[in-house]
């Protein structure tokens, strides 16, 4: 089995001088991001009677004790994204448990209700790392990636003190903390890319729960959607019991709720991520002292490519897990 990593391999990011700019940062993981692992599948019911989907790497040998890291995708991610695999596989070579949270719908199979999931939805994050707690008698690290991201900040937030009982440790990688500016810069120039992208899955995938749930989402303006301002419009906000999208973008911003964080948390944005201008990051007097801000001057969004070509992804699953023994 390859290693990607040591133990002491990493340091402040540094792209490679081969690989320049956000965007191809951004997509260059999705051509070298390497095999998934062995993952297996449980199913839970939630309290509300739908389900969720979890892929695991069990620790090996079977140990109780062992850390687990607990994953959090983006928008549209599984467990089978780069930055899954890659933090899955360093888990393994650890002999560490780990496990890819689907997100509702994300799994391959449509959820049973009308709602899904946003960019805040802290409750959901909520009964989940709860139930991990009850499970496993072992310290438990959550990591946030994208739109897991700033669901997972929000609730390290809300729950402040109370975090500390659940979760030994956080991390947010690229995550829009101000959701109002990342959805104007994914609605220009080249990042209109990236929008259409997410569309061409969630706009069938909403079509399909208006089939089943008529009358809650405004199908005319979804089937028009042209950025996610026109989706999170037309979708989310009504399925989610928010007014309209400037309320949702308000209402579930993580950025003002890092001051509240008390769980060692690294947030770590690319100052090129062109999901979110560099003007939207938080500075010191914004976090908490349990929040470490990295902002590096290149990375993309959740890219983070090192070495010489074809390069490879190992940097930030090695930065996650040196974060995470800091805090064993």
């Amino acid at each position: 089995m390859r290693v990607e990593f040591s133990a002491d391999a990493y340091g402040p990011y540094r792209a490679p001088f081969w690989l320049a700019g956000g965007n191809i940062q951004t997509l260059w993981p999705l051509v070298i991001k390497g095999e998934a692992p062995a993952y297996r599948r449980e199913r839970w019911q939630t309290p509300d009677d739908d389900f969720i989907d979890l892929d695991w790497v069990d620790a090996t040998p079977t140990d109780a004790a062992v850390p687990t890291v607990v994953l959090f995708h983006g928008l549209e991610g599984s467990s089978a994204s780069h930055y899954a695999r890659a933090l899955m596989r360093a888990v393994a070579a650890r002999r560490w448990r780990g496990v890819v949270v689907h997100f509702r719908g994300c799994s391959g199979e449509p959820n049973q209700l009308v709602r899904s999931y946003h960019s805040g939805d802290s409750a959901e994050i909520n009964w989940i790392l709860r139930r991990f707690k009850f499970m496993l008698g072992a310290p438990i690290f959550a990591a946030g990636v994208s739109l897991g991201g700033n669901a997972l900040l929000k609730w390290l937030g809300e729950q402040t003190h109370a975090a500390i009982e659940i979760i030994d440790a956080a991390a947010a990688i690229s995550a829009p903390l101000d959701l109002a500016a990342a959805s104007r810069t994914l609605a220009k120039g080249f990042n209109q890319i990236y929008t259409r992208n997410f569309l061409n899955t969630l706009i069938p995938r909403a079509l399909a729960k208006d089939q089943r749930f008529p009358g809650i989402i405004d199908a005319p303006r979804l089937k028009a959607a042209r950025t996610l301002a026109d989706f999170d419009e037309a979708v989310i906000a009504p399925v989610h019991g928010f007014a309209d999208a400037n309320d949702y973008y308000a209402k579930c911003s993580s950025k003002s709720l890092l001051r509240f964080v008390c769980v060692p948390t690294l947030v770590l944005n690319a100052a090129n991520d062109p999901f979110l201008p560099v003007s939207a990051l938080p500075g010191a007097g914004d976090v908490s002292s349990a929040v470490q801000l990295e902002i590096p001057p290149h990375g993309g969004h959740v890219g983070f490519v090192s070495a010489r070509p074809p390069g490879n992804i190992a940097w930030l699953p090695q930065r996650l897990l040196a974060h995470f023994d800091a805090h064993l």
